[in-house]
């Protein structure tokens, strides 16, 4: 049992790193150091696309990997 806790969450682990890495920036470039919060504020958009999927990827990855540690904490 353990041993597969252990597994899944190194599994979890590596594509919560893989997904986190792939999101693209939310102030990317020289535009987005310059204008900052003003941005968020006036520009309100929704995620689409790949970016929201990465996005609720990163969700479900972050419950699962948290749930695996505390699993895994108890067991051992």
């Amino acid at each position: 049992m353990q041993l597969t806790l252990m597994i899944l969450l190194v599994i979890v682990s590596i594509s919560l790193i893989t997904v986190v890495v792939l999101q693209s920036g939310k102030s990317a470039g020289l535009s987005g150091a310059i204008s900052g919060g003003a941005e968020q504020l006036v520009g309100k958009q929704k995620a689409r696309g790949v970016d929201l999927v990465l996005h609720r990827a990163t969700i479900v990855l972050a419950v699962l990997f948290f749930v695996l540690a505390v699993t895994l904490g108890y067991f051992l």
